[in-house]
């Protein structure tokens, strides 16, 4: 059992190593896509058509902040919005074949990369990783 500072060491490493990882995942996003922007597209290639609302609170950005990163994915043609068939107010949003795309590659290229990656490790590196998988997807989850 680790003490509170064994603790706080581990959890300040294991910011670090996830957070270089993520930095070397965003690096070389397809179309020169913002965080923001790519998160929105993976978004709606889980959820399909949302609202812009919806997206929002998914996304935990503002309406505001949505409505721009959406407007300037409309712009590259990677998504199209359409009225809501329920609520003539307002319209939802979706992936168009182009946005899938960039979506699907940028996912391959970057799976690609992880896998180069832990080609490198060591076959115990690889096992201990594999373990520790369904851990950090625990430590991923809502409180």
């Amino acid at each position: 059992m680790l003490n509170d500072s064994e603790s706080t060491e581990l959890a300040d490493s294991l910011r670090l190593a996830v957070g270089r990882l993520a930095r070397r995942l965003r690096q070389g996003t397809p179309g020169q896509l913002t965080p923001s922007q790519l998160s929105v597209l993976a978004t709606l290639g889980r959820h399909g058509p949302v609202s812009m609302s919806s997206l929002a609170e998914l996304e935990a950005v503002a309406p505001a902040s949505i409505s721009g990163i959406v407007a300037r994915l409309v712009e590259k043609g990677l998504v199209i919005r359409n009225p809501n068939p329920d609520d003539g107010r307002s319209s939802l949003v979706e992936l168009s074949g182009r946005g899938r795309e960039v979506l699907d590659k940028g996912r391959e290229e970057r799976t690609a990369m992880v896998a180069r990656r832990l080609a490198r490790l060591s076959p115990e590196e690889r096992a201990t990783l594999a373990a520790v998988i369904a851990t950090l997807d625990r430590l991923g989850e809502d409180e």
